[in-house]
């Protein structure tokens, strides 16, 4: 590992050791993209970058933390964190001790410095900062909470205080991965298996290809694409007659694809293109699964690149630059299978990719690239990850 920049930047600022360092990995999700929130079935494996925060406890109940990547220092008291979001990167901090405190009686607030490894955007990485301040929070508190618990909790976070409808793939995937094993998990029961790699699968490494475009997904079109699914679900209920309760609780997980299959003419254009990408991408986990189980890359590479080409055309995410990403990702040897991770509005491209091919990739993928943007020179970044295990609770 590097010497850590937020070990460093903690003895600047208070002259001393800290405490201790907590760690969440990031995560990529090859496949059951868009489909959590719908109470779908994911692929998913935390990789060997993430948040590392170093920290030391304050016993007067105050948080003060420092980022490296952001500008503007946090500051507020385990007791009094303001009811309404801020509107800044604190926020995800703020949010995790508002529920935690909720649960659990908090004494301890820290002091320390945030790091993320990696340029901020597609690998959930709003998860990972709140899980490794919770991970800080609790060992301070002598709080022990549970796996369930914890993605719960930190997903409570995101959705209530910060203001994102997400599901639980994140935050379950930073948890719940082991090296070397994918996570196969239902999210409407929770239920899951770690595969482990087949001794018949071909070598691999994860490739990383940054957009160089930052985002936001509480300003991005995220929570309408929800809103999409749940209308279209709600629609094929009504039309088959189906008993069906509130909005709110209603995902596509409900319908039976039989039902979509009979009723899917009537719905507007947009939300039968939610429903064909919901429907679709379920059916590429289960084979996902199924290919890596029996150590076929090559299968679980098509099914990737397939996924990709669904959650442009069907769910209609990604923006100009990503879209360029994947389609050269498509063409470039050595790759077997790849798409956008995270939202896919702005960040970055996953792959999953034949490690002697590794150089040749990132030249490849880098010149055409820079050559359609530029203006993106210096801010894309390739990178090469492998799979780990999930935050240490």
């Amino acid at each position: 590992m590097h010497d850590l920049r937020c070990t460093t930047a903690f003895r600047d600022i208070y002259n001393r050791e800290p405490d201790n360092v907590a760690f969440c990995p990031y995560r990529i999700c090859p496949l059951g993209a868009h489909v959590d929130h719908q109470y779908g079935k994911i692929n998913g494996l935390a990789i060997n970058y993430g948040i590392h925060i170093a920290y030391s406890v304050k016993e007067n109940g105050v948080v003060e933390l420092s980022s490296i990547n952001f500008p503007k220092r946090a500051q507020f008291h385990i007791h009094s964190v303001p009811e309404e979001k801020v509107g800044d990167w604190a926020d995800h901090l703020r949010g995790a001790t508002k529920v935690l405190s909720e649960k659990y009686e908090l004494r301890y607030g820290l002091c320390g410095v945030i790091e993320g490894s990696l340029p901020i955007g597609g690998l959930s990485s709003s998860a990972a900062v709140i899980i490794s301040f919770m991970t800080a929070l609790c060992k301070l508190n002598n709080i022990h909470l549970s796996e369930m618990e914890m993605i719960m909790m930190s997903k409570k976070a995101e959705n209530e205080y910060v203001g994102i409808s997400c599901g639980k793939l994140d935050q379950s995937c930073e948890v719940l991965c082991k090296k070397d094993s994918l996570l196969y998990m239902d999210t409407k029961d929770d239920s899951y298996e770690l595969i482990p790699v087949n001794p018949a699968m071909k070598p691999y490494s994860i490739a990383i290809f940054f957009s160089g475009l930052e985002r936001s997904l509480a300003t991005s079109k995220y929570n309408m694409r929800q809103d999409e699914c749940k209308a279209a679900a709600y629609a094929l209920m009504a039309y088959s007659g189906m008993d069906y309760g509130k909005f709110i609780d209603t995902r596509f997980r409900d319908v039976p694809v039989e039902v979509f299959e009979e009723y899917r003419d009537r719905l507007p254009e947009t939300w039968r293109k939610r429903a064909e990408h919901y429907y679709s991408e379920t059916t590429r986990a289960e084979a996902g699964a199924e290919a890596w189980r029996n150590g076929n890359l090559d299968t679980y590479g098509k099914l990737i690149f397939e996924s990709g080409y669904s959650s442009v055309h069907s769910y209609e995410s990604g923006c100009d630059e990503l879209i360029t990403l994947y389609e050269i990702m498509t063409e470039t040897k050595g790759i077997y299978g790849g798409r956008f991770s995270g939202a896919g509005f702005k960040g970055c491209c996953m792959a999953l990719i034949d490690p002697d091919y590794a150089d040749e990739i990132e030249a490849n993928v880098g010149e055409k690239y820079l050559a359609k943007y530029p203006g993106l020179e210096g801010k894309y970044s390739f990178h090469i990850c492998r799979s780990a295990d999930g935050v240490e609770l």
